[in-house]
């Protein structure tokens, strides 16, 4: 590859950091206690190298911690490598961390061209591009206000449009693509292929694997601080979600991360669920499942009074709160029956659509007409995980009939 046709060039870079275990936090602590400062060395990154051609998008995706976000900071000269190579071939623009040079006290337009020249533009550039970015950010009946007085998502959203207004020849982005309301969202999605089209070269790190295999060429998977897989997205954000998968069944298995969790519950307390459990379709108890995949939830309870009437219900929540789906007996008109003695009811969902978030779960005992039995609020998590790139709540089922007349091209 000649080298005026690369970008970035990362080559062997290692990154470590002390991590201070008893560290006084006085002045007094630390001057009697100062041997009492032990620290153990974290290795971040321990080698990771490649390289990033002109116009080309990359993804850096893996768990939390793994050395993605280092990465960026690293390529942004935010912190600086303990060994090892970088190259930065062309003016650089980040969306890492949003309106970091933004001043409380002064007004939007006076922090654009403040949060611009640290991009490296004169005042004659920032001037041909006020506009832009004014009308960009959709705040151009406060852009004259001090910045305190913006809500967090109107901040992100001018913080948002200088970073992507500067003619970057890299675009380097950590996890910030949902800023703004969901129309915004969208904007700020096309901007960036339109950026792409342009040939700027974009990194991203990003859980949203769906997005990256929307805008990106390549994904790079970190793991562990080494690079463990890259290639096409498709491809490597399977392999990634399939390990994924593996490990939050692991934690499953072992008590942590989804599955049964802290709750809330209320009612008459005749009956109490006792325990909740979910399983795919080959009856594998597990608490991450795919989108489209079968789930069955068990619910084993007991009973101290007869219920008359009993309802079973269930209600799924994503991670911001908002209800996806509820249902129960009573609205599926199941007959009228009692329970007055332990047992275990499955709620079977068939092809789940829900795409990949953490979802809470209520489950529900009730008698006649809604009176509260055992209400159980936040009773269990389970986790979706799926490679495609649709977003919302649920993908729909869905087929897309094009006109004759349209030119067809083979897919790149």
């Amino acid at each position: 590859m000649a080298g005026n046709e690369i970008a970035i060039e990362v080559k062997d870079v290692t990154k470590s950091f002390k991590v201070y275990l008893d560290k006084g936090s006085q002045l007094k602590e630390r001057l009697l206690f100062f041997k009492r400062n032990k620290y153990e060395v974290r290795n971040v990154l321990r080698g990771v190298s490649f390289t990033v051609k002109r116009g080309e998008a990359i993804g850096l995706i893996g768990r939390n911690g793994c050395g993605k976000s280092t990465t960026l900071k690293l390529l942004t000269r935010i912190m600086y490598p303990d060994s090892g190579i970088i190259k930065m071939n062309g003016r650089v623009s980040s969306l890492i961390e949003l309106g970091a040079g933004f001043h409380p006290d002064m007004s939007g337009r006076e922090n654009i061209y403040t949060n611009a020249s640290i991009f490296g533009l004169t005042k004659k550039e920032i001037d041909a591009r006020l506009q832009d970015i004014i009308e960009f950010s959709e705040l151009e009946q406060f852009i004259d206000n001090p910045v305190r007085t913006y809500s967090s998502g109107m901040y992100m959203r001018l913080a948002f449009s200088v970073a992507i207004n500067v003619d970057a020849d890299i675009l380097l982005i950590d996890e910030i693509l949902a800023v703004g309301d969901a129309n915004f969202q969208a904007k700020c999605f096309a901007k960036l292929k339109e950026i792409k089209a342009q040939g700027t070269t974009i990194v991203i790190v990003s859980h949203a694997l769906g997005q990256i295999e929307q805008i990106c060429d390549r994904s790079v998977w970190i793991y562990d601080g080494l690079i463990r897989a890259e290639g096409d997205p498709k491809e490597v954000d399977l392999e990634y979600l399939d390990f994924m998968s593996r490990e939050m069944q692991k934690n499953m298995n072992t008590g942590n991360s989804t599955g049964e969790c802290r709750t809330e519950r209320h009612g008459n307390g005749n009956a109490r669920i006792e325990k909740v459990r979910a399983f795919n379709a080959n009856g594998e108890e597990q608490s991450v499942f795919r989108t489209g995949e079968k789930i069955v939830f068990r619910i084993d309870y007991s009973v101290r009074e007869k219920v008359e009437d009993a309802v079973f219900g269930l209600g799924v929540f994503n991670s911001n709160g908002i209800s996806c789906y509820g249902t129960n007996t009573r609205i599926d008109r199941f007959d009228v029956y009692d329970i007055s003695k332990a047992g275990t009811t499955e709620i079977i969902l068939d092809d789940v659509p829900l795409l990949p978030d953490v979802y809470t779960l209520d489950f529900t005992i009730e008698c006649g007409d809604g009176i509260p039995v055992d209400y159980c609020r936040h009773i269990y998590k389970i986790e979706i995980l799926s490679g495609i790139g649709d977003v919302g709540v649920a993908r729909i089922k869905h087929s897309f009939v094009l006109d004759d007349n349209i030119e067809r091209k083979e897919k790149k």
